[in-house]
């Protein structure tokens, strides 16, 4: 039987990050099948899952995924792990206004499959204060039950003290304290952290967060904290179908923004996924029933990019014939021009008509739900597709290509039309996650 728990927070930047991390390393050491999963639309976290683990990481939505799709995910998640460690997205609460269990919250997941919560406290700037935070937390919502604390960035022997005794008066058993440490951070840039794959030694640092772990947190008592995880059947009716049998997917430093589930559905779907590398200045095989360009940082690597001739090349032919499409990132590249942060335009793959500026940044996040104008590698004309928008970059110049989808926010509240369409050729800023339901 698998077991699971839910490391939550009161909010982004507490450290449940670096403590779920060291976690699933530790255990991982020990031998143990554990597995990570991540509340909300993240694309990062899960790559550091992977990693520690050996084993795939899975992002589980309670907004942008069914209640079907979200248990057969949950459900594979089951299959050859002992323990499933599912790390929340912002704080353990939020999500946005929706129907019931439907916010994106890790709290519904804490519902929905009766999973305790392990609460990371930074404590630092507070002492005793630190018992009414995690009192508010026991008591706020009485489904969602936490089952213990980790102390974060404490600042000496003293200080956990007050911070433990204060707490465990609660009746809340404090199973963890970790001194403060700078070091053991994680690199952050504008869309959060510097990716799994781009850590030149990164099962080194890995190894230090499980370091920490093993000195810091008693694991022994974690795990028997988690419980039984066994969730309904589901199906995935509504998940993304693979485009075509054959998919160039563009994969490098540059194109790197793939949920997992999607890519792994794609392969037990009976698709064939061809990876073929940009920056490299490789085309997309022609053979390829499609082509897919993710998202990632094309904005670091613009020059490169536009110097890449075969691969230009290669999408231009791929083009006449064959359907392509860019999420985010991948948008961006398709259009005729980027911007970069130094004010520097670079040609683009003018596949598209629009440009984008890195430069005149602006954040755009929120969930996001498309239909479809006509069809696309996304799905049929119609087609509900939910998912989310997380970029900097904004439009300087729109073209005359024809849209899309049209565009609502999480709420569906009505934002106009997105993205566009030329021939073979369509691409969005939103990044899809599942149909909609």
């Amino acid at each position: 039987m698998t077991r699971a728990i839910i490391i939550g927070a009161p909010r982004s930047g507490s450290g449940k990050t670096s403590v779920t991390i060291g976690i699933l390393r530790a255990l991982a050491r020990r031998g143990i099948k554990v597995r990570g999963a991540k509340s909300g639309p993240d694309y990062i976290d899960p790559g550091f899952h992977t990693a520690a683990t050996g084993l795939s990481g899975v992002n589980l939505d309670s907004w942008a995924m069914s209640p079907d799709l979200l248990n057969a995910l949950a459900s594979n998640a089951t299959e050859d792990a002992d323990f499933i460690f599912l790390e929340s997205a912002m704080g353990l609460f939020d999500g946005i206004p929706a129907g019931q269990g439907r916010t994106g919250s890790a709290a519904d997941l804490a519902r929905l499959y009766h999973l305790p919560v392990l609460l990371v406290l930074d404590v630092s700037g507070q002492s005793t204060t630190a018992a009414a935070v995690a009192k508010g937390f026991a008591t706020y919502d009485p489904d969602v039950r936490m089952a213990g604390i980790v102390l974060n960035r404490l600042g000496s022997e003293r200080h956990r003290k007050l911070c433990s005794e204060a707490i465990e008066t609660l009746g809340l058993p404090v199973v963890g304290a970790i001194l403060r440490d700078p070091t053991l951070n994680l690199p952050e840039r504008h869309l959060g952290l510097v990716q799994a794959g781009e850590y030149a030694d990164l099962m080194t640092h890995l190894d230090r967060l499980a370091d920490m772990v093993e000195k810091s947190l008693d694991l022994d008592a974690i795990m028997a904290l988690a419980a039984p995880f066994s969730p309904a059947s589901g199906s995935f009716e509504h998940a993304l179908q693979p485009p075509g049998q054959r998919i160039a997917l563009a994969e490098d430093a540059a194109f790197t923004f793939l949920y997992p589930h999607v890519a792994a559905h794609w392969r037990q779907a009976g698709a064939e996924i061809v990876p073929f590398s940009p920056l490299a200045d490789e085309a997309p095989v022609q053979n390829c029933d499609v082509c897919w360009l993710p998202g990632g940082y094309p904005e670091l690597h613009s020059g490169s990019l536009a110097a890449a001739t075969s691969f230009r090349a290669g999408m231009a032919r791929f083009a006449e014939t064959k359907p392509i499409h860019g999420e985010c990132g991948g948008f961006m590249v398709l259009g005729e021009a980027l911007e970069d942060a130094a004010g520097e335009t670079h040609a683009m793959l003018g596949l598209l008509g629009h440009s984008t500026s890195f430069a005149k940044r602006k954040m755009n996040l929120g969930y996001r739900e498309a239909r479809l104008r006509v069809a696309c590698p996304l799905g049929p004309q119609g087609a509900l597709i939910r998912g989310h928008e997380f970029h900097y970059a904004q439009m300087i110049a729109t073209g005359n290509d024809e849209p899309l989808a049209d565009l609502a926010d999480g709420q569906g509240n009505p934002l106009g039309a997105s993205g566009y369409r030329r021939g073979h050729v369509s691409g969005t800023f939103f990044h899809a996650i599942a149909r909609g339901a």
